[in-house]
């Protein structure tokens, strides 16, 4: 869902997979941190650091604001739509594109 803030800067209202309230964040942010989550997990299993670590160095002269936050807000969002999925019974948080 996506609707226009009183600044008029585009905005998304994410998902959370365990059904919890979502947060409205830009969408350009969001595009953004999504392009690059998804380019860094093509093809691959990552671990939930190794995953963070690659969009921050991706995005880290490109971002203002808490990247992480963003990053972990974006995650869970695709988690929630089914784009990507934890990767079951391993000990670390592994994530992959769902199939």
């Amino acid at each position: 869902m996506t609707f226009m803030s009183s600044s008029d800067e585009e905005r998304i209202l994410t998902l959370h997979p365990e059904g919890k309230r979502g947060v409205s964040i830009s969408k350009a942010k969001y595009d953004m941190v999504r392009a690059t989550l998804l380019a860094c997990l093509k093809g691959k299993e990552m671990t939930h650091e190794e995953l963070m670590t690659c969009i921050t160095r991706k995005l880290q002269s490109k971002f203002e604001g808490s990247m992480k936050w963003y990053a972990e807000t974006v995650k869970l969002d695709l988690e929630a739509r089914g784009e990507i999925e934890r990767v079951p019974g391993k000990k670390n948080q592994r994530y992959r594109p769902k199939e």
